[in-house]
């Protein structure tokens, strides 16, 4: 097996919904990435890129079934490289590079690119074919943004419940309160802020130009939802977004009635967004004439019962540092994205060897924003850079996923 390197990694800032981003279609912002990453590599012939990868987890809309395909030729690559997009939901970006990793180490490639995109913004609505032509009623349009739709009756019930209500249910598991819950969120906008103003995302963010009606294109060059004047007043002050019961607000202990505690404050916000990594091996990285941001290390996948979705990294972890021949005291940085601060929480519960001290250094996904299918290629982006400024060290991405999975990846310097 051959050694696999990421060679840089670049991000667009994360949009809110329907905020800065909006009117960026994401097969744009995906080929946006990819530019970037050439442009960085200017002695690297772009006809060299075996393949890209490109994780996506709607692809109901403007991403026309192959945003991989669609990015790539979008970016300007030969029409001989060519482009897949996969999908394992919140984790289609890390997906993305591990299965670019594989097919570097197992000598399919030598070269290529991956990332992932995903607008949730302009997520369309879609319409059910009808099973007899010309019905007399009423049809049923389903949102894409988030979530299920159009669920197979044969599935059990507790396993198709909305993505916040499995939050609470984890909540509920680990005696998680609102208050913890408001407390952890409320430090991952105060370590963005703080990550912002050092500069520690400038390696990784290429700002994207905004058409405008009139003008100039505006710059679009910060993540949008990072709120530095974040406090736990305002926190407390939002309704439980999926269990009803006002005795849950206000940072209270968790009620045995079993009032809400997950809200907007306390759980990732839909957003918009692309990352992409250029990966390579021995000789394509001579071929590209830059030192490595961090060598791909090991891998680990696990699957659990849907409705406890938020706890399946902690077997994945578990696994890909097994395969690393690693434990969490090598760690340097362990990145998880954020979807719910009770997601967070319930898997550090499940980890008692593990120092949250190295849990995102830099905010996570609460603050920073969590566009699906970009999410994992931003997380395992994040860790690269992050161990290439330290100049050695070990680390780890990983995801949760809606409908029980979870995905890791260790990078080492």
């Amino acid at each position: 097996m051959k050694n696999v390197y990421i060679v840089d990694a670049v991000r667009t800032p994360t949009g809110r919904y329907n905020g800065g981003l909006a009117s960026v279609r994401p097969d744009d912002l995906a080929a946006h990435t990819i530019r970037e990453l050439l442009i960085r590599v200017p002695q690297l012939d772009p006809a060299r890129i075996a393949d890209v990868y490109l994780g996506n987890a709607n692809g109901a809309g403007e991403e026309n079934r192959n945003v991989g395909r669609m990015a790539a030729l979008l970016a300007g690559l030969p029409t001989s490289v060519p482009g897949v997009t996969v999908n394992r939901l919140c984790a289609s970006g890390l997906e993305a590079v591990i299965q670019a990793a594989r097919a570097i180490a197992v000598g399919d490639a030598s070269i290529a690119v991956a990332g992932g995109v995903e607008s949730m913004t302009r997520a369309p609505y879609v319409l059910p074919k009808n099973d007899r032509p010309f019905p007399a009623g009423h049809a049923e349009l389903y949102s894409t943004t988030l979530g299920w739709r159009m669920v197979n009756p044969e599935m059990p019930p507790q396993w198709t419940i909305p993505l916040g209500e499995s939050a609470e249910l984890i909540a509920d598991k680990h005696s998680i309160s609102r208050a913890r819950q408001d407390e952890f969120a409320l430090h991952s906008h105060r370590k963005a802020a703080r990550a912002q103003a050092q500069g520690l995302f400038d390696a990784e963010l290429t700002p994207v130009p905004v058409r405008q009606r009139k003008g100039d294109p505006r710059l679009f060059a910060a993540d949008e939802c990072v709120r530095p004047d974040a406090s736990l007043e305002a926190m407390a002050k939002l309704r439980p977004s999926f269990r009803s019961g006002s005795e849950a607000r206000g940072g209270s202990p968790r009620p045995e009635a079993g009032g809400g505690t997950v809200t907007a404050g306390n759980a990732s916000p839909l957003n918009d967004g692309a990352a992409a990594l250029l990966l390579a091996d021995e000789e394509g990285l001579k071929a590209t004439g830059r030192e490595p941001l961090a060598r791909v290390s090991a891998t680990g996948v696990s699957a659990i019962d849907p409705d406890y979705f938020g706890l399946a990294p902690v077997e994945a972890v578990h696994r890909a540092l097994a395969k690393a021949g690693r434990t969490f005291a090598d760690l340097d940085v362990l990145e998880l994205n954020e979807a719910f601060a009770a997601q967070v929480l319930g898997c550090v519960a499940e980890w008692p060897e593990f120092d949250p001290a190295i849990l995102n250094p830099q905010g996570g996904a609460i603050a920073l924003g969590h566009p699906l299918g970009a999410s994992g290629a931003r997380l395992a982006g994040t860790v690269a850079h992050q161990l290439a400024r330290r100049g050695s060290g070990t680390g780890i991405a990983t995801l949760c996923v809606g409908v029980g999975q979870g995905l890791a990846l260790v990078l080492e310097r």
